[in-house]
């Protein structure tokens, strides 16, 4: 298209014009951001992100290109992305394609050039955002601008049940050389680095639906369960926190992120929106019965909180004080908000996963 232009515009009217990049396409989402500095390919292919817009706070994007290595899932779940600048010539000896290229295979549209640091401050002084984008010739913009604004005013990300789109549909069962346990994870839209940690650890995964039931997953005979992250509101998800509520005490269950969300419900908390989400590879969170600080990977929009007697507030974030995580020893049961498997990092609370073991021996 000659003289393209990406188009970002506000359910209010306003709008934004930068360079578009990516696959040229009308899409719709919610805006957020990510203030990590490396990372971007796991960001792009984690199934949290469906339904979102993705605003990376740090200003180049793509210098090391894209890696065979580093995919969260089999693509893209994010429905645009916006960075202040994308890498055309990416220097590293892993790299397979640039980002301007993997955008346009996922069929993701996006956007270069714009003030990504004004824009994050945008949303956390007002919030996230419903958003439209598009690709189109740079003089169609005053025309293009009204139908992208019905386009947003017509989204409610509360509404959507994402995980029905990102979870698998079948079961999936991956296998070590040397089986030790069994855990069935549960897949809320899980990154794969869940299964692979597990892996190492001489796991065998057996990976089901979000809406399996507690049955079903007793009868593949776990010596653990888990509770995957994935994107949207832990609401539209009651037949997920109906199978948690069920198998508590009858196995060790853990939850990662939204499983954290889903584990709270099944024990009778509440879950919130948070204005503008926790998303990047360096938040804080501390021990409340000892104090110990960690640096954590997350990626959620929605927190734990009214918490019952039934449950112990194990972990709490630094910056804003809400719920991290949370302890049941009634049920043999514990959850975090962030991401222990990480990647790109930091690995601080990557030895949970071996506590999740510990507490199925």
């Amino acid at each position: 298209m000659k003289n393209a232009v990406g188009l970002l515009v506000f359910s209010d009217g306003s709008y934004l014009q930068g360079q578009g990049i990516g696959y040229p396409r009308t899409s719709i989402g919610e805006l957020v951001f990510n203030t990590s500095m490396t990372g971007y390919q796991e960001a792009l292919t984690d199934p949290s992100y469906a339904g979102q817009v993705l605003v990376f706070s740090y200003p180049l994007i793509g210098n090391y290109g894209i890696s065979p290595k580093a995919f969260e899932s089999s693509k893209s779940w994010v429905e645009g992305v916006i960075v202040s600048q994308a890498c055309e010539k990416p220097q590293h000896y892993d790299s397979g394609t640039d980002l301007n290229d993997f955008l346009r295979a996922q069929r993701v549209p996006g956007i270069a050039g714009l003030d990504t640091r004004a824009l994050v401050q945008k949303i956390r002084v007002g919030g996230v955002k419903p958003v439209a984008l598009d690709i189109i010739d740079e003089d169609l913009v005053d025309t293009h601008v009204k139908r992208l604004q019905k386009k947003a005013l017509g989204f409610d990300y509360e509404k959507e049940n994402f995980v029905a789109r990102v979870s698998r549909t079948k079961i999936q069962s991956y296998s070590p050389m040397e089986p030790k346990q069994a855990v069935v994870l549960v897949d809320c839209g899980a990154k794969q680095s869940i299964v692979r940690d597990l892996l190492q650890r001489n796991c065998r995964v057996h990976v089901v639906p979000y809406n399996a039931s507690a049955s079903s997953i007793l009868k593949l005979k776990p010596d653990g369960v888990m509770f995957s992250n994935g994107p949207g509101d832990p609401e539209q998800l009651k037949q997920t926190v109906s199978a948690c509520k069920d198998l508590l005490g009858k196995v060790p269950v853990f939850g990662i992120c939204l499983g954290h969300q889903i584990l709270g419900q099944a024990l009778g908390a509440k879950t919130f929106k948070l204005k503008f989400g926790h998303r990047g590879a360096n938040h804080a969170v501390q021990d409340v019965r000892t104090g110990k600080i960690w640096i954590t990977s997350q990626n959620h929009g929605y927190a734990v909180h009214q918490i019952p007697a039934k449950a112990e507030e194990w972990l709490k974030n630094c910056l804003d004080g809400t719920n991290e995580g949370l302890l049941c020893d009634k049920y043999n049961a514990f959850s975090v908000q962030f991401h222990p498997e990480a990647n790109p990092g930091p690995y601080d609370a990557n030895a949970l996963f071996d506590e999740f073991l510990e507490r199925m021996s």
